[in-house]
């Protein structure tokens, strides 16, 4: 049915690109193109009138810019993705297209594959996050008055899908993977199932930290990423003696190309129903990859340190998560390496980003470093050190946002007060 279908509007101001993409796409069942723009005011103009759930713009544009575009789109359309197209590369083009609202981008020339998967995911995202707005639903009960009253009706008992747990951390060096490995031995529990995924895909250090040395990695699934199962996460996933489940990165730099964010987001789908908890370690670049793992997390662990360039990037993050609507409660913002004789205190640093300093895991190097190189989790074979006090920490804060302790239902405490007094009569929900 055309309603199910993706509708796509493609603005640039080259009529042979725009002619090029649109033919790209018309081979493709699932998605419609509903409109095409050649500059930015155009642009804002097709979009309101074709409400399209993709815009595909690109950045450089003679009068109103793309970026530009961009921000005045999706403020007038809050509904619309926009997946930005360049031949530039760079960094900085990247970041100030997520600013301006841009959910993907795409560097030109693009096949015709990393087209209509950018748009299948970025509309996925989409879905998943309106589904994830809660919708509460209502019911009547008698008050103690006598009058009717209507209290949300708490949701239907389900089995729990596993949180995700990404550690990021915007500069290289502040130890993010040491974060990341031990937070997940933390995490794991008698009870509990936790899994940890390597997803700093090229030089990946998980392997090395856990002392594992699994011939399988993650660019095994992606290669039969159709046949994904338990069975086939099973055969590729490393059993550590903490009993945290480690899928980890490809042994060669070059098979980080075999995964695809499509890839890790089917991938962490299918953990959720397995395990508990789902740490991801990333690579400190904001990549199709990493921003894949961002969107999917319930929280993000932000590694950063007390000095000036790993403050200036996790300001430039917490730029990029604004820009992308997370929630205020999603980023947990750790002080890494803390010393007190470092002039840059957590307030000052709590005061320039405006952003809460959760938590300070205390500087240890020798600690740190003798964890490495015997390939054991401090948390684990030194777990009265004052650095592990902090991971657990970490680990039980996170517990506690994540799987807070159920708290009666409201009809269910008026029906209680009402109950006490005159009893209680339910109807019909509304």
């Amino acid at each position: 049915m055309a309603s199910d279908k993706i509708r796509v509007l493609i603005v640039d101001d080259i009529p042979e690109t725009r002619e090029n993409v649109r033919k790209l796409l018309a081979f493709e069942s699932d998605i419609e193109v509903v409109g095409v723009a050649g500059t930015g005011h155009d642009a804002i103009q097709s979009a309101r009138d074709y409400q399209p759930d993709i815009v595909l713009m690109d950045i450089n544009m003679p009068g109103l810019d793309g970026i530009s575009a961009v921000e005045a789109i999706t403020q007038e359309v809050q509904t619309v993705q926009v997946i930005m197209m360049s031949v530039q590369s760079e960094t900085d083009y990247v970041r100030r297209s997520m600013l301006a609202g841009a959910r993907d981008f795409l560097i030109k020339p693009f096949t015709s594959d990393e087209l209509v998967s950018t748009i299948r995911r970025v509309n996925r995202m989409s879905q998943q996050r309106a589904a994830a707005m809660p919708q509460t639903q209502m019911v009547q009960v008698v008050g103690p008055s006598g009058k009717r009253m209507t209290v949300p009706l708490a949701p239907a008992q389900s089995m729990p899908e596993g949180s995700v747990i990404v550690v990021f951390g915007p500069k290289g060096g502040v130890g993010t993977s040491t974060v990341a490995v031990n937070l997940a031995v933390a995490l794991q529990k008698p009870e509990v199932k936790v899994a940890l995924i390597d997803a700093s895909l090229q030089f990946g250090n998980v392997d090395v930290m856990l002392n594992l040395h699994a011939n399988r990695s993650i660019a095994d699934i992606s290669q039969t990423i159709n046949d994904l199962d338990a069975d086939l996460l099973s055969t590729v996933i490393a059993p550590h003696t903490s009993g945290v489940k480690v899928l980890l990165a490809p042994t060669r730099p070059e098979l980080a190309d075999l995964v695809q964010p499509d890839h890790l987001q089917r991938i962490v789908d299918a953990m959720r129903q397995l395990y508990d908890y789902i740490v991801i370690d990333t690579a400190s670049t904001l990549n199709d990859l990493t921003l894949t793992a961002l969107d999917l997390a319930d929280r993000v662990v932000l590694v950063t340190v007390a000095e000036v360039p790993a403050i200036k990037n996790t300001r430039v993050f917490f730029q990029v998560t604004e820009a992308l609507g997370y929630s205020a409660g999603k980023v947990v913002m750790v002080i890494n390496q803390a010393d007190s004789r470092n002039p840059i205190t957590p307030k000052m640093i709590e005061d320039n980003l405006k952003h809460k300093v959760v938590l300070t895991i205390p500087m240890d190097s020798d600690t740190v470093a003798h964890s490495i190189r015997r390939g054991l989790p401090f948390v684990s074979e030194q777990r009265n050190r004052p650095i592990s006090n902090a991971i657990n920490q970490l680990a039980e804060k996170l517990v506690a946002d994540l799987r807070p302790p159920p708290e009666p239902a409201a009809q269910e405490v008026a029906a209680e007060d009402a109950g006490r007094k005159r009893g209680t009569r339910f109807f019909s929900r509304q």
